[in-house]
């Protein structure tokens, strides 16, 4: 698994690392999570920090971290492939892995393969994704990310 996470990263980092133009890069604040189970007492405020840096239409390199839904910190890191789009929406998925959640690998990094839309403008974006209940590892939820860019 670490094997995996790790070229991963290293396939998506490099690039991104020699593509990063300010310009389209998005940073967000963390998430806002409306959870499944609502009984449960769970963190809906995600507050972090993250990036998502495009590499073409339909990738972008992302990575992060924030306080998760047990107010545990997590980090994560992944790809977002995004191969369908009309006007400012996309659609399609994010894969990478986390870490960070008490119950999933023991607070290890695991993998994990996220639908999303996103709705782009020139500065403000917003990404929602369907995290699904995975057992008594991750609690289901409706995530949504805001995202800023800077003006060039």
């Amino acid at each position: 698994m670490k094997k995996l996470i790790l070229a991963l990263a290293t396939a998506t980092v490099l690039p991104a690392a020699q593509a990063l133009d300010l310009a389209r890069t998005w940073i967000n604040p963390g998430f806002y999570s409306f959870h499944v189970e609502r009984d449960k007492n769970l963190n809906n405020v995600n507050t972090g920090l993250g990036i998502e840096v495009p590499l073409s239409n339909t990738y972008a390199f992302t990575a992060g971290v924030f306080e998760n839904s047990n107010r545990a910190t997590s980090h994560y890191v992944g790809l977002y492939v995004m191969p369908f789009e009309i006007g400012p929406f996309k659609a399609g998925a994010v894969v990478g892995g986390f870490n960070g959640y008490p119950n999933a690998n023991q607070g290890g990094w695991f993998p994990a393969l996220i639908p999303v839309i996103a709705l782009e403008g020139q500065q403000l974006g917003m990404n929602v994704s369907f995290v699904p209940t995975v057992q008594d590892q991750l609690h289901g939820a409706i995530s949504f990310q805001l995202k800023y860019r800077f003006k060039p």
